[in-house]
């Protein structure tokens, strides 16, 4: 398995704080393999290291309480700070507990676990100021070709808008085999993770709102829109409950919400959002007799390479014409249009026609999958196999 370096780079000035390192996402996108990565790396330097593994049963009936967890600290540790690592954290009783008390007794404690239990809400209601948080997400293309290589396999372009970029679903040579795997990798997410956790009773239109919200990716939602579209099939549901599924969702890192922004009322519109998919494949393995959904999962993974890049991102939106995204970094602002292609003219002109009442003070860039260059004198156009590579706009 590869390293993920952008991800090292980001906790590494926390290796040594008091704080309580939290390594979060979506269910399999590599956050224990991150974690032995941090560990190997602070061995370099200690031996004074404690790695336990919670998925490991022997671990379980070893250590079954917190009582029995600072024992074996104490018990194992050595003079100075000592580096914890906790993985499937959440397996052991009042695991909040534990990390407070360890991070007092000299350690340094990092831990990982699944959104089932460990959710963003949750951590953040237990650990309230003593800890930071590192979000973790499904291989970006980049990392997909430096894991293809050691793999020794080739992975399209294409097959990244298909089938995203879960880390193991890369192993699997056929269609057949990578949508099995995805299929039950979303039964457990949403059906068993999330069903379960929050003893969900309406479990036939839970399951048709997260369809709805999956194959919807890329679009504009309110929570009364969703509302109206299961009136419109016969299926009686409430609005609170449609939100709470929404959140439900974004906890387990299933989905994440871009806000829109009006320059007219020069404010956030909070009860409108775009709904992207964390991977791609949620839509896919949806999808009917391999009619994938390209033109819409070509444009969430821009925004999901746009966060990797380490921009901030909102929708532009006066009411009549929508840009895509507006992504910031170092105080530098740029205007994105993202389609799959704009070959035919009616697309050209459709795409660029939204940038004709922005000034140029911001630079404007559509990208495409197109090889063609469409750039002109105010509008960059970057092809999508370029900014795949890009560590910068």
């Amino acid at each position: 398995m590869i390293k993920r370096i952008r991800y090292l780079d980001e906790i590494r000035p926390f290796y040594d704080s008091d704080l309580i390192k939290i390594i979060t996402g979506i269910r399999r996108c590599g956050k224990s393999v991150l974690l032995r990565d941090i560990c190997n790396e602070i061995k370099e330097t200690t031996e004074n290291i404690i790695f336990i593994d919670f998925e490991d049963i022997t671990n379980i009936t070893k250590i079954p309480d917190v009582d029995k967890l600072l024992n074996y600290v104490e018990e194992h540790k050595k003079k100075g700070l000592c580096y914890v690592f906790l993985d499937e954290v959440q397996k052991l009783p009042n695991w909040a507990d534990a990390c407070r008390t360890l991070r007092v007794r000299d350690c340094s404690v990092f831990i990982s676990g699944s959104n089932s239990k460990l959710l963003s809400r949750e951590f953040t209601k237990e650990l309230s100021g003593r800890y930071v948080s590192f979000r973790v997400r499904p291989f970006v293309y980049i990392e997909i070709q430096e894991y293809a290589k050691e793999l020794n396999k080739k992975i399209s372009i294409i097959d990244y808008i298909v089938w995203g970029g879960f880390p193991k679903m890369l192993e699997f040579n056929d269609e057949v085999s990578k949508k099995k795997y995805l299929s039950d990798l979303n039964d457990t997410i949403i059906m068993n993770d999330l069903m379960n956790r929050y003893n969900i009773r309406k479990k036939d239109i839970f399951r048709n709102i997260v369809n709805y919200i999956f194959v919807s990716n890329s679009r504009i939602f309110s929570a009364r829109s969703i509302l109206n579209y299961m009136k419109s099939t016969r299926i009686d549901v409430s609005l609170s409950t449609i939100t709470k599924f929404i959140s439900y969702l974004q906890e387990a890192y299933a989905i994440q919400a871009v806000k829109l922004y009006s320059p007219k009322a020069k404010r956030e519109l909070n009860y409108y959002q775009k709904i992207y998919n964390e991977d791609v494949s949620f839509n896919s393995i949806r999808a009917q007799d391999n009619l994938f959904d390209l033109t819409h999962n070509f444009e969430n993974l821009v925004l999901n390479e746009l966060y990797y890049k380490g921009y901030s991102i909102y929708t532009y939106n006066d009411g009549k014409h929508e840009i895509d995204f507006v992504a910031t970094k170092d105080n530098k602002k740029y205007y994105i249009q993202a389609a799959l292609s704009i070959a035919d003219k009616n697309t050209y002109l459709r795409e660029f026609v939204l940038f004709n009442k922005l000034d140029n003070s911001n630079q404007k860039i559509i990208i495409t999958n197109d090889e063609l260059d469409y750039s002109t004198s105010s509008v960059r156009h970057i092809k999508f196999k370029d900014f795949l590579l890009m560590k910068e706009l």
